[in-house]
């Protein structure tokens, strides 16, 4: 077995305290840290796979992104001397009046990982907050919101609304959580939604560098 191989079985086992040696191990053979990753992003996939269908449950799924985030510890000193620091800024938050932050948390994990500077307001965020996070912070691209409750769609509709009426430019609006669809996402005028962390890292690269 390859130590990428390696790096993927342990991530998905949630052995978090191997992840660090075996991603070391992965660079110090030659294998690109780009590569690497690419392979914790693929890994995560699986286990986001695993939880929608049931097979496993929050306590993995964030012992994963656990091993997920020291493995990608070891490589952003290599990721960060090319261009993937350059994709800019994203905004992440879950919406007002929802304290869910399991799936924003693994969001905000890959975004980072895949070059974005991320600024995450947390969780139970009103709409204002996020267009001040976008005056405040330079470079924004993406504005990605949360919600995972159906009783916040309500919230994430109105936050989009404030984003499009603030006059603000320059950024796409990003959607997801449980409860959201893509046809609820394009009713309220988002940009995009995603359905899993693996994918929305991907959507946002492309609509930054579109």
């Amino acid at each position: 077995m390859s130590k990428i191989e390696e790096v993927k079985v342990n991530l998905e086992a949630g052995k978090t305290k191997l992840i660090k040696g075996l991603v070391q191990e992965a660079l110090d053979e030659g294998s690109k840290a780009e590569d690497i990753l690419q392979a914790m992003i693929d890994s995560m996939g699986v286990v986001g796979d695993k939880f929608s269908t049931g097979e496993i449950f929050v306590p993995e799924m964030l012992i994963a992104a656990k091993a997920m985030s020291r493995g990608v510890e070891v490589l952003k000193p290599h990721l960060a001397s090319g261009a993937s620091t350059s994709l800019g800024t994203c905004i992440i938050g879950t919406v007002a009046g929802d304290l869910h932050d399991i799936g924003k948390n693994l969001v905000s994990m890959m975004m980072e990982s895949t070059g974005f500077k991320m600024v995450d307001l947390g969780v139970d965020v009103p709409a204002d907050k996020f267009v001040e996070a976008v005056k405040a912070n330079e470079n924004v691209k993406i504005v990605a919101c949360s919600a995972l409750l159906t009783t916040t769609m309500a919230a994430l509709k109105k936050t989009v609304e404030t984003l499009k009426e603030s006059g603000l430019k320059g950024f796409k609006i990003m959607v997801g959580g449980a409860p959201v669809t893509a046809e609820f996402a394009a009713s309220i005028g988002a940009d995009a939604y995603t359905p899993d962390a693996g994918s929305a890292a991907v959507k946002a690269k492309e609509l930054a560098t579109a």
